[in-house]
C-alpha cells in the first residue's frame, strides 16, 4: 500500500526525546521548546515564535490577540479546514466567506474589499498547499481599513512570498506541526508574532494567564495570574521530536520538492489532452511541496480515479468540503458574493501521495497508474 502521508522521521528524534526525559523536563517551555522557538525566529526572521499545542491553538491565540468580540466579522475563504473558522467562532465572530481563485485555490484578493463592513475586524488568509496568497494587495487593503491579518500558514512552513517567509507577513502567522505536515511533532503548532507590542500578552495568554515568562527572565520577583489565559504549551517531548527535523529542514524540503517536480514534469505532458489541471505557482512565490494535487474534469471522474487508485493500493484522498456548505458554516457564517469557484473546484481536486523519503518506485507507480486511468491502453 502506498500511503498518502507518512510522518517524517530523520533519526535523531528518539535521541532527543530520551535527552528530554533524562533532563527531567518534559512539560512546556523546556530546552527543546526554546530551541525550536529560536530556530523559527532565526531562520524565518520572525519577531517572536511560540510553540503551541496545535495549529488550531495558534489560531485561537491569534483571534484572542486581535481582540475579536461577539458581533465582529472575519473574512476568510470557505475552502479550508474547520480549524481556520473555529478560532473565530470561539471568539463569537460572524464568518464572512469569500470565493477562491481557481488557479491557486487561495482566497481571491479582489473579492476581499467588497466584503468589508464597519464590523470587519480581521482577514484570515490560508496559504493552500504552501503557495502564498497575494499578500501585497491583501496587506494594503488591511492597512487601509485598519484590519488585522492572520496568516493560516499551517501548510506553508518554509514557503516564501517575494523573499519573505509565509507567517511573517501579516500581524500573526500560524503554523501546524501535525503528523500530516512537512515537519511534525505529532500534534503541535506555532504562533508567529510580527508586532512586538503583542509579545507580552501572547506569553501571558499562553501561560494560563500568568506572567511566568517574565518571572523566569528575572523581570518580576514572582509570577501571578494577571489576565485571561489558557494552556497552549506543548510538551517538551513533542518539541524534541520536532527539533530533529528543523535541524535538517532544508534536506526535507529538497526531498519533497524533488517528488513534487517528478509529478509535475510528467503530468504536464498530459495537459494538452485536457485531462487534468496541475498546481499553479505565481511569480514571486516559492512553495514547500506540501502537497501535489491534480484537478479532474468533474466530480464523477475524481471519484472514479480515487477508487481506481485505491484498487491499485494507492491512497489518493480529496480535500475540504467547503465550509460554507457545511452545517456549522451555515450556522456561523455567510458567503459574500457568488460561489463561482469554491464548490466547483473543490469537487475536482484530489491529492497524490507525497512525503519525506518517498521511494522512487512508489512515485513511479503513482505516475504509472494515474496514466493508465486517464489514458487507458
Amino acid at each position: 500500500m502506498i500511503h498518502f502521508n507518512v510522518p517524517p522521521f530523520v533519526g535523531k528524534e528518539t535521541e532527543y526525546i530520551q535527552e528530554a526525559i533524562k533532563n527531567h523536563k518534559i512539560c512546556g517551555d523546556g530546552p527543546f521548546t526554546l530551541r525550536c522557538n529560536k530556530w523559527l525566529e532565526d531562520n524565518f526572521l520572525a519577531t517572536k515564535a511560540l510553540l503551541t499545542t496545535s495549529g488550531s491553538a495558534a489560531l485561537d491565540m491569534a483571534a484572542i490577540l486581535c481582540d475579536i468580540k461577539p458581533g465582529d466579522e472575519v473574512i476568510l475563504p470557505s475552502y479550508t479546514f474547520s480549524s481556520t473558522a473555529n478560532a473565530f467562532v470561539l471568539a463569537g465572530a460572524k464568518l464572512v466567506f469569500v470565493d477562491i481563485r481557481p488557479d491557486t485555490m487561495n482566497i481571491d484578493e479582489n473579492l476581499i474589499e467588497p466584503a468589508i463592513t464597519n464590523r470587519t475586524k480581521a482577514i484570515c488568509v490560508v496559504h493552500y498547499a504552501g503557495i502564498s496568497c497575494e499578500m501585497d494587495k491583501i496587506m494594503s487593503i488591511a492597512r487601509n481599513y485598519n484590519i488585522k491579518v492572520i496568516e493560516d500558514a499551517a501548510q506553508a512552513v518554509m514557503s516564501t512570498y517575494k523573499g519573505k517567509y509565509l507567517g511573517t507577513i501579516g500581524d500573526f502567522g500560524c503554523y501546524s506541526f501535525h503528523e500530516t505536515k512537512n515537519y511534525s511533532m505529532g500534534e503541535g503548532g506555532a504562533l508567529i508574532i510580527n508586532n512586538p507590542d503583542y509579545i507580552e500578552r501572547a506569553e501571558i495568554l499562553r501561560e494560563k494567564g500568568t506572567n511566568r515568562s517574565q518571572f523566569y527572565r528575572g523581570q518580576v520577583a514572582k509570577y501571578n495570574w494577571v489576565d485571561f489565559g489558557d494552556s497552549y504549551l506543548p510538551s517538551d517531548l513533542n518539541a524534541a521530536y520536532l527539533l530533529a527535523q528543523l535541524e535538517v529542514a532544508d534536506e526535507i524540503n529538497r526531498d519533497r520538492l524533488s517528488t513534487w517536480k517528478k509529478y509535475y514534469d510528467y503530468f504536464s505532458q498530459l495537459l494538452f489532452r485536457d485531462l487534468m489541471t496541475l498546481p499553479f505557482v505565481p511569480n514571486g512565490c516559492v512553495h514547500n511541496a506540501h502537497m501535489f494535487y491534480i484537478k479532474t474534469c468533474s466530480l464523477e471522474i475524481r471519484q472514479k480515479y480515487i477508487e481506481y487508485m485505491k484498487n491499485n493500493d494507492i491512497l489518493c484522498p480529496f480535500h475540504y468540503v467547503p465550509l460554507h456548505s457545511s452545517p456549522a458554516g451555515i450556522k456561523f457564517g455567510i458567503f459574500h458574493g457568488e460561489d463561482i469557484n469554491t464548490s466547483a473546484e473543490s469537487d475536482k481536486l484530489v491529492r497524490l501521495p507525497l512525503y519525506y523519503g518517498m521511494k522512487e518506485e512508489d512515485v513511479e507507480k503513482v505516475i504509472s497508474k494515474t496514466t493508465e486511468f486517464f489514458i487507458p491502453n
